[in-house]
């Protein structure tokens, strides 16, 4: 699974990096934070199709890339209220197309979560312990570009308030896992799923419908991770600086 990840770059530099041509002022906002948590604001980015009305005349704008600020936790459109969000922060990439919170934004509604790092804790047995110590590492792509989790985002409506409410609506996202692999196996049964810069645009892609070709993108090989232990201080949500990600 993903709980926790560090994002510290500025929103202008990832906007750079993945080719955003719109930075909403909510995301332009969001400070550094080395211990992301589920329900924490997080960066997506997203291509979304856009047409312009001038003089009654409806013309297509094209696709633009834009970066938004989302709750971790995907809420679908369907949901009561925005607390079952808490239970998928994460989907599974074997049973997106199964799954009923899932399988619509995999065809329509698919971002990736910016980031720079994040954390999983393997499990030790110590002899003479009851339960076995968790120690955390933080896994970073090995030329230390930023990160792009495979992910789906939803739009929930507030029943609450009005359809002229501004904040009626609310974004939403959740990372995909999948099997651990290239060794990552010996920290966890799973990752996330992270994507090159190749497969970002074919994830991104608005046309691509099909959710048999979308699900075959996060098969694709991934850039290259390196790992190293970490203070568990990491270990609370409370704790929250550089110091989180230095080797010990």
């Amino acid at each position: 699974m993903c709980g926790r990840y560090a994002s510290f770059r500025q929103a202008q530099d990832l906007a750079d990096a993945f080719d955003v041509e719109e930075v909403t002022a909510a995301a332009d906002e969001v400070a550094a934070n080395y211990n992301i948590a589920p329900t924490d604001g997080i960066r997506i980015i997203v291509d979304r199709a856009h047409q312009d009305v001038t003089e009654s005349v409806q013309a297509d704008d094209g696709v633009r890339r834009e970066m938004h600020l989302a709750r971790w936790g995907l809420v679908p459109a369907w949901a009561k209220d925005p607390s079952i969000g808490s239970r998928m922060i994460n989907a599974r990439s074997e049973s997106l197309a199964e799954k009923s919170a899932f399988r619509k934004p995999l065809q329509t509604k698919r971002c990736i979560v910016v980031a720079d790092g994040y954390y999983e804790w393997q499990k030790r047995e110590v002899p003479g312990a009851k339960k076995p110590v968790k120690t955390p590492f933080f896994i970073h792509p090995t030329d230390d570009a930023p990160i792009a989790f495979a992910g789906l985002y939803s739009w929930w409506p507030d029943p609450t308030k009005g359809a002229d409410d501004p904040d009626r609506w609310l974004l939403s996202a959740t990372i995909i896992t999948s099997p651990a692999r290239d060794g990552l196996e010996k920290l966890h049964d799973r990752e996330p799923t992270i994507l090159t810069r190749k497969n970002v645009e074919t994830w991104l892609d608005p046309t691509l419908k099909d959710p048999g070709e979308a699900m075959a993108i996060l098969g694709l090989p991934a850039p290259a991770l390196s790992w190293y232990e970490v203070s568990t201080a990491v270990n609370s949500v409370r704790n929250e600086g550089p110091e989180l990600i230095r080797a010990v």
